[in-house]
């Protein structure tokens, strides 16, 4: 066990890179750790090598699926990392890192430029308030285009971009970087794998270029800072200190967002990308205070980062390793240490952190404590679940939850074997408490167990990980879409339950309104009956049997949503009126009432986007139509057109292979939840 040297709060970096599937994030993240020193050979996402890829499933794809979390130093900064996915399958994976990082770097693709999966990242970001630098990828590639990649950005994610460097050619003619706040050429030894990195003055054939960009980025920046606008107006000479200086203050008050440019996969780019993390992204010292609520009176308050304030954390992840949970916790005050009691105020229990760990992916360094600002490993924890609260019981608090998705598909899946099955119920729980928006639920009527989840691939990367980490092999019925039920108009019910059951008579008659709410305003269950004449108990088992039958309805047996239902008469004889008859009799009314108020079925529909050469587009479009989608928009990008349409989840099934033959392969789609 290793007593960790303490670094200064101001000296901590919690960042998360993010971006679209395929703009390079595993790549640049694995060259950071090169660079600075945490391995010593890079592993390549295509080979299936990388680091932080460590799941079996995820090196076969190269694909990254859970967000790992990693520690380097750079400059006496320590720097903790969490690489995080960016198929839409496993937007839940960047929500919960996003909730505990401080900053986050985007890596866009200069080909790409800003993609859908890039945007709603970089939207879950701003909603958390964090600040972000860009680090435009790829320059190497054939059609890179970085000032497209920039306009994008304006357009798309309505950022203010500040140039801190630009590229010297393009594609094959790459050869290095303008750095725009030192005013100086970079350029790397390729026999070195990047590791070297040259400064030179700026030749002459290039100053132009560099003056006028540089005096681009000064028009920007004293935009945000008065001084810096006084000097820009004076045409008076600014230091590369007081750059640096308003460049922190625009990027840490979310007033713009530094660009930098690079080809990870040719190692060029990613050293100054670190000194730019160091220099212009929050530390847990930089932040607000952390806000959450007191459970005992609701107020509002607030944590400031510091060891000497009470501890507040939050488990924003919870993975099962060697058969025991593993909680990884954001403490944003106080300081947490193994063996010492802590609460959880969610779960209202008392928690005893038995070890606590310093993380690099999925290999663990025992820590004795740690303090605010520290991202941790944290085994010995029963209860918590993603989300919740550690604390101390004499000063509690409740940080913010984190919004977990409704599963959009489902499927049937059975144990192949008598051990299997078995095993089956307690694996499915282990990998339902790590993911949120994993949902594991038995057909009643079939007996089949049902899993649902975000999409196509996030259910087959589930079955995959019960045979490979758990070893149960299971069958697997066709996906199928989670549909809902509610109603048209206002509709009423009445049942009459009148028997026998286990030797006593039973006897009720009920009616129940059902009337149609908003979209997504939920269901109301209520009694319209004046209090008095019916015993409250009885009054509460009929409310409790209508709210039962709400979660079935009449069409295909799915979840009833937006109804209000109210209980409106009620008819009963003293001798035979009990709990059950009026459980049943109302249930029964609503049944009745669901079909008089014309139910009808709410399918799920989604997003596609699908990105295709101009040839292609006709095919494409006419494959969407028949599929019941609705084509919203059509954007012209360099050599390609974005479709923009909404459909039916359950006609997109099998699409990536449809589109695939359609266009030879040249598409490619998102699809996103609506």
């Amino acid at each position: 066990m290793s007593t960790k040297k303490k670094t200064p709060l101001q000296r901590i970096r919690n960042i998360g890179i993010i971006a679209h599937i395929d703009a390079g994030k595993t790549t640049v993240t694995e060259r950071i750790l090169y660079y600075t020193g945490k391995v010593h050979k890079m592993g390549e996402v295509h080979d299936g090598e990388a680091v932080m890829d460590w799941m079996a499933d995820e090196q076969e794809r190269g694909i990254t699926i859970t967000s790992a979390v990693t520690t380097c130093v750079w400059k006496d900064h320590e720097i903790h990392i969490i690489d995080t996915p960016g198929h839409v399958d496993f937007t839940i994976e960047v929500e919960r890192s996003l909730r505990v990082l401080d900053g986050a770097v985007g890596v866009f693709c200069a080909v790409g430029g800003v993609q859908p999966q890039s945007e709603t990242v970089w939207r879950q970001a701003d909603r958390y308030h964090v600040p972000k630098i860009a680090f435009v990828n790829k320059i190497d590639r054939i059609g890179a285009d970085f000032f497209g990649a920039v306009e994008q950005m304006k357009d798309r994610l309505k950022a203010r971009p500040l140039l801190l460097q630009i590229p010297i050619g393009s594609e094959d003619s790459f050869s290095g970087v303008l750095d725009l706040v030192a005013m100086k050429k970079l350029y790397w030894e390729a026999d070195t794998l990047g590791a070297v990195m040259h400064e030179e003055e700026i030749p002459e054939e290039l100053s132009e270029d560099a003056a006028l960009y540089r005096d681009k980025l000064l028009e920007d920046l004293s935009e945000t800072d008065d001084v810096l606008m006084e000097k820009y107006l004076a045409e008076e000479p600014v230091s590369e200190e007081e750059l640096i200086a308003a460049i922190r203050k625009a990027t840490v008050g979310l007033a713009g967002v530094p660009v930098l440019c690079g080809a990870a996969l040719r190692n060029k780019g990613i050293q100054p990308l670190l000194d730019a993390v160091v220099r212009y992204l929050p530390s847990p010292a930089d932040v607000p205070p952390v806000k959450g609520t007191d459970p005992r009176t609701g107020e509002i308050v607030e944590r400031p980062a510091s060891e000497k304030a009470p501890l507040s954390a939050l488990v924003f992840k919870v993975t099962m390793q060697e058969g025991r949970k593993f909680c990884f916790a954001r403490i944003y005050s106080g300081k947490l240490v193994a063996g010492t009691d802590v609460y959880s105020p969610i779960t209202r229990t008392r928690e005893k952190p038995s070890r606590i760990f310093a993380v690099h992916a999925n290999k663990h360094e025992r820590i004795e404590e740690a303090g605010a600002g520290n991202i941790v490993g944290v085994t010995g924890l029963k209860f918590p679940s993603t989300g919740d609260t550690l604390c101390l019981e004499s000063e509690p608090i409740i940080l913010e939850r984190i919004d977990t998705y409704e599963p959009v598909m489902s499927m049937a899946v059975e144990p192949k074997s008598h051990a299997d099955q078995e095993k089956l119920p307690q694996v499915l729980e282990k990998l339902a408490a790590e993911d949120p928006s994993l949902r594991v639920r038995e057909d009643k009527e079939t007996g089949q167990t049902i899993i649902s989840g975000m999409g196509e691939l996030h259910l087959e990367i589930i079955v995959s990980r019960m045979q490979r980490d758990f070893g149960t092999s299971v069958n697997v019925g066709k996906p199928q879409v989670v549909y809902r039920e509610t109603v048209g108009q206002t509709g009423v019910g009445r049942a009459v339950f009148d028997q026998d059951v286990a030797g006593a008579h039973h006897y009720a008659e009920i009616e129940v309104t059902v009337v149609p709410r908003p979209r997504r305003q939920g269901n109301i269950v209520e009694s319209a009956m004046p209090p008095g004449p019916v015993p409250e108990n009885l009054v509460r088992a009929a409310l409790s049997g209508i709210a039962e039958s709400l979660e079935t309805g009449v069409i295909m047996g799915y979840p009833v949503l937006d109804v209000a239902a109210s209980l409106s008469g009620v008819n009963f004889r003293e001798a035979g009126a009990t709990e059950l008859g009026f459980k049943v009799a109302s249930q029964m009314a609503v049944k009745d009432a669901l079909k008089n108020a014309q139910a009808f079925l709410l399918e799920p529909i989604v997003n596609v986007e699908v990105l295709v050469p101009d040839a292609f587009m006709g095919e494409v479009i006419g494959d969407l139509n028949s599929r019941g989608g609705k084509v919203e928009a059509i954007e012209a990008r360099k050599d390609t057109q974005a479709v923009v349409a909404q459909v039916p989840l359950s006609r997109m099934f099998g699409y990536s292979t449809a589109l695939r033959s359609a266009t030879q392969g040249r598409a490619t789609f998102t699809l996103q939840f609506s």
